[in-house]
């Protein structure tokens, strides 16, 4: 027997994921979001956020002939007020009624409903129960597994799979985690006369598998710096049979990735013309000048730049 199954035998990989690398991992997380200080104050700051999204003021009523501008977010009861704030501070730049589409992930009960149907009266909600019939008609788990496996334990799929199944026509979906400072000239002319697909631009290329293998699926290969945060496509467009086949093989090849639906709009819009949303403006991971000075139209925080967002930006972005 080999060390490696003695040690697998003995249990030692276990021990040391308990003992050496869980314990390494946060440690390494700490000192990205700026040590224990930093992240208590994040976390008193996520919290105020979360209260201050229940009394977001009014936005003022618009009468005009342009009609409201279509977003869909997926959300839940862990991330609700994040919706309200992304929400709230586009509608309150882009001088224009909103037409939320709001996708329940299972937990979004009418205690977390209620502050966005106050904001947003034109809100609508699909249900989980409503997403999972559609699912049931159009994404059988017979005939689509591995879709169907991935919607259920990976969330992120759903951002995917929830506003365009069964549907047609093209939206944009929009993650919860952003704020804006200015008018998004580019998101509402594309909203107005969609084209062509949209898309962020990633502080780093983040798809979650080798590249030559991602390169072998589609026709064309894939461009570099996708990011998902915005995502414009037409859902007349989408081929479930060609995503079933792309997640079976990515998952046969290489296992999970928590950048899988990342990796499949990536692969969706390889060789095409894409609407891409300038980088300076729509900043994705703001570095720490930016995420103080708020120059950007947009700020999408992920990794440690929520320390930003949670502390004092939703503050900024919603100050009289």
């Amino acid at each position: 027997m080999s060390i490696s199954d003695t040690a697998r035998s003995l249990g030692l990989g276990k021990l040391a994921l308990h003992l050496y690398h869980n314990p390494v991992g946060r440690l390494r997380l700490s000192l990205r979001e700026g040590g224990p200080l930093q992240q208590y104050r994040t976390e008193v700051g996520r919290r105020e956020m979360e209260q201050a999204a229940n009394t977001l003021p009014l936005l003022p009523m618009i009468v005009d002939a342009q009609a409201p501008l279509e977003l869909h977010l997926l959300t839940g009861g862990r991330f609700w007020y994040q919706t309200a704030f992304c929400l709230w501070t586009l509608a309150r730049h882009a001088g224009r009624t909103l037409s939320p589409v709001i996708y329940d992930d299972g937990t979004l009960t009418d205690e977390f409903r209620q502050p966005l149907v106050r904001l947003f009266p034109a809100v609508r909600f699909v249900s989980s129960g409503e997403t999972i019939a559609r699912l049931d008609e159009h994404l059988p788990a017979t005939k689509f597994p591995h879709l169907r496996e991935r919607w259920v334990n990976y969330p992120n799929l759903r951002k995917l799979t929830d506003p365009h199944l069964g549907r047609s026509g093209w939206k944009l979906v929009l993650d919860s985690d952003l704020l804006f400072f200015r008018r998004p000239d580019f998101l509402i002319s594309w909203l107005d006369q969609p084209t062509q697909p949209l898309h962020a631009v990633d502080c780093e290329t983040s798809y979650g598998y080798t590249r030559p293998l991602l390169n072998s699926l589609p026709a064309q290969p894939l461009a570099d710096l996708v990011n998902v945060g915005l995502c414009g496509l037409n859902s007349s467009e989408l081929d479930w049979e060609k995503l079933e086949l792309w997640c079976r093989t990515l998952h046969e090849r290489e296992g999970t990735s928590y950048y899988l639906e990342q990796a499949l709009v990536a692969m969706l819009v390889a060789g095409r013309e894409c609407a891409i949303a300038p980088a300076a403006d729509y900043a994705t991971l703001p570095v720490e000048a930016e995420a103080i000075e708020c120059h950007a139209v947009m700020h999408h925080y992920v990794a440690e730049s929520k320390r930003w967002y949670f502390q004092t930006n939703w503050r900024r972005a919603s100050a009289p």
